[in-house]
């Protein structure tokens, strides 16, 4: 589609299901979920396993064939932990597996196709077993991964830390600092006299927000009709 052909109150209707399926479906497999927490597709969010918890406004975007899936497992009698901070925004296609622990801190920008892992899941020489390969990774407040990054165990990336698309963290990154590559490296520091706006800043106040997102989108979407919409849904063509 080139454009939004749904009517408004389809759009209305559409948008109390996904947040239906949020609250029924995918609130209770966390073992905590703070308030304000916005799901783009709730069925293709899979929480797998307990200690997982999320903090406020946090932003979970999955798409159809880009699931975001937050998984921990139980090894030799120790259960992985999975935390996410307030205004955390996770894109589509992202794998957050623990085995120990993962910590990701406030206002954290994850893009799409990351992995968090804080094992190899497999010994060296002892394909069967994990043995000793885990160490907690933590990710520091309004830190940003850009796309398909890969954080591996033992990691720690300090707060207001970029990490540039495609790098793999082997080693820990420190604050306030660009990284990127294979294994990542610091490239340069972050401009010290210049103030860092957060996703918290969005949220300030969240009624006035949700006010004018609606009447931005009623505004928008004034002339679809139900016919429009679903000739585009079976009959699309170039116009749509």
């Amino acid at each position: 589609m080139r454009r939004e052909r749904r009517p408004y109150y389809i759009r209305r209707l559409q948008g109390a299901w996904v947040r239906f399926q949020t609250k029924h479906f995918l609130v209770p497999a966390f073992d905590e979920a703070g308030p304000g927490l916005a799901v783009s597709s709730p069925r293709n969010v899979e929480v797998f396993g307990g200690n997982i918890r999320i903090g406020t406004c946090v932003h979970l975007n999955a798409a159809v064939g880009n699931m975001i899936r937050l998984c921990t497992w139980t090894t030799d009698g120790r259960e992985g932990r999975i935390t996410l901070g307030d205004y955390v925004l996770v894109s589509p296609g992202t794998h957050i597996v623990a085995s120990e622990s993962i910590t990701i801190g406030s206002n954290t920008m994850i893009a799409s196709g990351c992995y968090i892992s804080d094992s190899d899941w497999h010994d060296t020489y002892d394909r069967t077993r994990e043995l000793d390969k885990h160490a907690p990774i933590v990710i520091g407040e309004n830190a940003w991964l850009g796309v398909r990054v890969i954080v591996g165990k033992g990691v720690t990336i300090g707060e207001n830390s970029i990490i540039g698309a495609g790098s793999v963290v082997t080693k820990d990154i420190p604050a306030n600092c660009i990284a990127a590559g294979n294994p990542a490296r610091v490239l340069r520091q972050l401009d010290p006299e210049r103030p860092i706006r957060k996703r918290s800043e969005l949220f300030a106040e969240p009624e006035r927000i949700e006010q004018d997102m609606d009447r931005l989108m009623r505004y928008l979407l004034r002339e679809n009709t139900l016919w429009g919409w679903l000739r585009s849904v079976f009959f699309p063509t170039r116009e749509d």
